[in-house]
Order: C-alpha cells, then structure tokens, then sequence
C-alpha cells in the first residue's frame, strides 16, 4: 500500500512537463538504440549488395506484424494496469498484465510455427522478388524463431512504462539493441555469415532484452506476473484488446502498407525495394522520437485521467506535442540537406543513392506533421476512447496511406511511391487538428467524474 501511495504521489503531483520528460526520454532513448539496430542491419547487410538490403526491407514488415501484437496485448494492459493502480487495486493489476504476458507468449509461437511453415509463400506475400527471397528466408527464419520472446518483451516493455518505470525498460531494450549492432559486425564481418548472421544476432539480442526485462518487471512493477494471475474473466480479454486494438491498427495496417509498398515496388528492380529500405529505417528513427516523447505521456494521462486530474492530461498533450515538434523539425533537417549522403552510407550502389535520397526529402517534410498525430492518437487511446483512437490510427497507416500509394503509383509510377507516405503523414497531422482542439476545449472539472 505504501508503494502504491507514493506511485499515486508521484503521478498525480510531479509538474507534468517534467513528468512526461522523465518518463519519455527513457523510453526515447530505447525506441533510437532499437532504430538503430534495425539501421545497423541495414548497413551491414547492404555491403552484401542491394537484394540482401532489400530483404531487411521485406523483414521490416514482418516485425510491424509481431509489434501489432505485442503493442496491442501491451497498451492495452498497460492502460488498464494504470487504472487499477491508481485505484489502488494491485491484484487487479497483476491479473491484466500476466494475461496480457501468457497470452503474448502463446500468440507468438503460433506466429513462430506458422510462419516457419510456410515461410517461402510469407516471404512473397511480404513483396519479396525471387532474388531476394534466399536471403529474405536466412533472417525470416530467425526473425519468426524470437517472434514470442519479442510480443513478451514489447508487453513487459509497455508495462513498465505505465508504472512510471520507463527507465528500467530502457535498460532492457537498450542492452538487446547495442548487442545486436555487435553481433552484426562480428557475425557479418568478422565470421562472413551474411544474412543468416544479421538474423541470428537479432534473435539472440531479443532473448537477452526478454531476460532483462522480466527480471526488472519481477523486482519493479506493482503488478506481478504469475500464473494463477491469468484472469478468466471474458470482460478482461475484451477490455485489454479494445484499448489496445488502435496500436494493433496502427502497426498492423502499417505491416500491410509496407507489404504493399514493396509489392509495387517490386517491377522496379531490387534496387528500388533496397532504397526504400533505407528510407522506411531513417523515417522510423525520427518517428521513434515522436512516438518515444508520446509513449512518455500515455501513463501520464493515462493514470491522471482515471484519478479525475484533467487539467493535468490537457497540460500533458500540448507539452508532447511542443517537445516533440521542436525535435522532429531539428532532426529532420539533416535528413533533407544531406540525403545523398545518408543514403551512401547504407548503399553505395549509384541508383539505389538516387531513389533513395528523393524518397528521404520527401520523408522529411512528412514527418514534421507527426507531432499532430501521434500525441492525441495515444491520448484517446490511453483515456480509453478506443474508437476514437482506432479512426486516428486509420488514418496514416491506412485511409490516408494506402490510398495515396495506390493513387500516385498508378499517376507518377516509382515517383509516386517514394512521395505517398509523406503526402499521408501531411493529410494525417491536418487530419487530426480538430481532435486536439475538441479536446483541450472540452469543459472537464478536476476532481468530478466525466
């Protein structure tokens, strides 16, 4: 009980801009070290050449499809664990997030046998070409193989973010993601194992981050993770999966709008699907700020929203969108003056320079938008308004997307591919400016139910 008071202190009193700081830059810092891993990957495979670059690309969807899950199973409990927290019900916590864990975990190995099954027909459903798919298959393989140890890490990541121990799943993550750029150099370039080297080193560095963080979520969190936990309650289940079914459509229609990005791209050559590799790992490491500074607000207003303290969550989403405005626009100015170059490091091959480096200009000016969508989109769904939220999540990965690939593809061919996810992002951003305002003009008294 003392626990849980000094958590309730700690949530409801901290000055929120410091708060959401605290909490968000652990969680900043893990989603770039996890970036740049996957930018790692990328760099050390492309001196393989351009079709074992551009099976990272096609791998990049099937780990959109494996966080769609963790991230829904994860929020989703992670919401509903900030809840019962902060009315003080720690049993009922440690019932949301053991089911939330077991459940990861079986979900997870379904994926692995499934997908290790029939592999050669997931890989072209994914947009591989017959030239990529060998070495799309090598990482494939090793990607589904962790598949439930990473939805367990991603749950037990989000978990401790919503008990204001974003630092502890920093640790977590940050460990995996740095053993895995070393992994990479030793087991590319020092032992020459290519693709299937780059796989091995990712499945590895995902089992350790699991390790860590199970470790810290035993010793840390207020909601334990056991067995006799897993609740058999139907409420639970549904409650869990409809506050986290935004980030499912969120991830998940993003897993289909790369699947489909590479399918068009296909007819273009592998070094056309290897560009664009490039340029959706450098939009996912700026995303990964915007994302990291929201996932540092979602307990926030998550747990200030059930303790009646609104004033405090209004507060919270217009400083998350300034913090995360301020550093999107210095971060994205070098992805526009220098796009070439970036694309050289990952690629030295001429063309694949030339498409990329289009695309990364394009890329720049979407993301600017990003601070409009992403904070009121984990508002909605942190407040548990999931219908709200899940036509917020539609928007980029899927109404606007989708398409506007389909639409520039068909008018301007590789052209319009390399500008339909930033012509989403700008639609997204304006998109989602009347939520905000409805929001932080609604009339809600601090202290009275809603």
């Amino acid at each position: 009980m003392k626990d849980t008071e000094a958590y309730y202190k700690k949530m409801t009193e901290t000055p929120v801009s410091r708060l959401i700081i605290t909490l968000g830059i652990p969680t900043t810092i893990s989603m770039l070290i996890t970036n740049i891993y996957n930018m790692a990957d990328t760099y050390f495979v492309g001196e393989l050449g351009e079709s074992p670059q551009a099976a990272t690309g096609i791998l990049f969807t099937l780990q959109a499809i494996i966080q769609a899950v963790a991230f829904m199973l994860g929020q989703g409990s992670g919401t509903l664990v900030s809840k019962s927290l902060a009315e003080k019900d720690t049993d009922e916590a440690s019932s949301f997030v053991s089911t939330a864990f077991f459940l990861g975990g079986f979900l997870g190995l379904l994926l692995m046998i499934f997908g290790l099954i029939f592999i050669e027909p997931f890989m072209y459903l994914l947009g591989s070409s017959d030239t990529i798919l060998p070495y799309a298959k090598d990482y494939g393989m090793w990607v589904l193989l962790a598949a439930p140890f990473m939805i367990c890490s991603l749950i037990l990541n989000n978990n401790l973010r919503y008990e204001g121990k974003a630092f502890y799943s920093m640790i977590g993550l940050v460990t995996g993601g740095l053993l895995n750029i070393f992994g990479d150099y030793m087991l590319i370039k020092v032992y020459g194992m290519g693709v299937y080297g780059a796989g091995l080193s990712t499945a590895v560095s995902q089992f350790v981050s699991f390790s860590i963080l199970l470790y810290f979520h035993s010793k840390m969190a207020l909601g334990k993770i056991r067995p006799r936990f897993i609740s058999a309650k139907l409420m639970h289940y549904t409650s869990m999966l409809k506050i986290g079914f935004p980030a499912f459509v969120r991830q998940g229609l993003s897993s289909i709008s790369n699947g489909l990005l590479n399918n068009l791209t296909r007819p273009f050559g592998d070094a056309a699907i290897a560009a664009m590799s490039v340029v959706n790992r450098y939009s996912a490491l700026i995303m990964c700020v915007g994302l990291g500074i929201g996932q540092g607000f979602q307990p926030v207003a998550s747990y200030n929203y059930s303790a009646k303290k609104y004033s405090r969550v209004k507060k919270g989403l217009v400083v998350t969108m300034g913090i995360g405005a301020l550093i999107i626009t210095l971060i994205s100015i070098p992805g526009f003056i220098f796009a070439e170059n970036i694309a050289y490091i990952f690629q030295k091959n001429d063309e694949v320079i030339r498409i990329a480096a289009v695309a990364l200009r394009w890329a720049s000016i979407g993301t600017l938008f990003m601070p409009l969508s992403v904070p009121v989109n984990m508002l909605y769904q942190s407040i548990r308004k999931p219908a709200l939220s899940t036509l917020l999540s539609l928007m980029r990965s899927g109404l606007a997307m989708i398409p506007t690939l389909l639409i520039t593809h068909y008018f301007f061919g590789l052209y319009g591919i390399q500008i339909s996810q930033p012509i989403a992002d700008i639609i997204t951003g304006l998109f989602c400016i009347p939520f905000i305002l409805s929001f932080l003009r609604k009339k809600l008294v601090d202290d009275e139910p809603v």
